[in-house]
Order: C-alpha cells, then structure tokens, then sequence
C-alpha cells in the first residue's frame, strides 16, 4: 500500500506533487500521517488528522456526516482501527496541548480543534491487537532535527499499550528510522520529497523520490 507524509496540499503546486505519488505508486489503498488539507482523493486514504486541516472537514469525518465533491475516498482515523489490506491500522489524530488535554472535545472550538484529548488517548490505548499506528506527533526517542525536545508521553503510552509493530508519523517533515520499545518508529519525509510503498505482508517500507508532477 501507499504511504504519505505531510502534504499540505492547499496549493496548486502540493496537490500536484499528492497526485503524483499516488499515480507513481498505483496502489489501491493509502496511509497517511496528517497535514493533508486536501480530501478529495483517487483511492481510500487512511489517514490521521494533523494539526493543519480544514476542521470543519474534520468533525464531519469524525462523525461519519461528510457528503461533498470535495470529500471522497477520504478515511479519517481518530482513535479507531480499520483492516487495510490485511493490516490493523489504528490513529490518534491531532497534536497535544497541555491546556486543552484535559477538556472535553465539544469543548473545543476553532483551530483548538487540531489538539487530541485525554478522551482520545485512552480510547486509542483500549484498541487491542494492531499491526501499524499512524501519529501526527512522535514519541521520545524520536531522532528528528528540532529546536525542541521532541516526543510526547501520551504518544508513548499508546505504544506502550499497544506495541504495533510499526509507527508511522508526520509533522516533522524528515525521514528518521528509530524504535520505541519493540516499535519500528519512522517519521516520514513529506509528500512532495518522498512517497513510501508498505508490503502488507512483512511491513516492510521502502521508500522512492516523488516524480515532478
């Protein structure tokens, strides 16, 4: 299956590089880590919400209420697990703040929205048996190049509780391999550098420059 970082596809120029990749991939079925910002696309895309998104989009997938020509194939993860190919991939969407960690999500409101909650950490943590786990945030141990410390203890307690075999995220726009526990972690290169294919049988990713559109 396609596997896509950030793509930020608000522009003319992203949406293409999008397209791209997954016209270079030819694949039937699609993961993505968050920061899409585009949701019409040729084939169902598992994605997470990232902490850039149309969020009035967002709450309509949370909700299954979406019927759009600017939505389609469009599969939003939010603490929920699908069968993909043979593979259980789960999501947490969203990033953390710790002053609205503790709220509700009706409490929410505006780009508030793109913050994940208590209520969705433990939710995302009772999901049993999974194969992948898709984060718009990483855990510690992280090695991407930051001005901050990265990795996020909510993040680590659903891989504590979980241990997929594999953690997909986005938001850093760079390509790292490291582990968390018995947890392949990658942090996936954007869209319009890198695109990856994902082999449903052995979880092996393989990554390839994404063509000029």
């Amino acid at each position: 299956m396609l596997v896509l970082g950030d793509a930020h596809a608000t522009t003319a120029d992203r949406r293409r590089a999008l397209f791209a990749a997954y016209r270079a991939a030819d694949e039937a079925r699609a993961l993505q880590c968050g920061d899409l910002m585009y949701y019409d696309l040729p084939v169902t895309t598992y994605f997470v919400a990232g902490n850039n998104e149309d969020f009035d989009v967002i709450d309509s997938l949370r909700h299954g209420r979406v019927r759009s020509e600017g939505v389609s194939n469009a599969r939003l993860l939010a603490s929920d697990a699908a069968d993909v190919e043979g593979v259980r991939v789960a999501g947490l969407s969203g990033n953390y703040a710790p002053t609205q960690y503790d709220k509700p999500r009706s409490a929410l409101a505006g780009e508030r929205r793109r913050h994940f909650v208590r209520e969705d950490v433990e939710a995302a943590k009772r999901l049993g048996d999974v194969d992948v786990f898709l984060a718009h945030q990483a855990p510690h141990g992280t090695p991407v190049d930051e001005e901050y410390d990265v990795g996020c203890e909510h993040v680590d307690a659903i891989l504590d509780a979980l241990d997929p075999d594999l953690c997909l995220v986005g938001h850093h726009h760079e390509h790292t391999e490291s582990t968390y526990g018995d947890t392949r972690v990658v942090t996936v290169a954007p869209v319009w550098e890198s695109y990856y294919t994902l082999d449903p049988a052995t979880l092996a990713l393989e990554r390839h420059a994404t063509p000029d559109a």
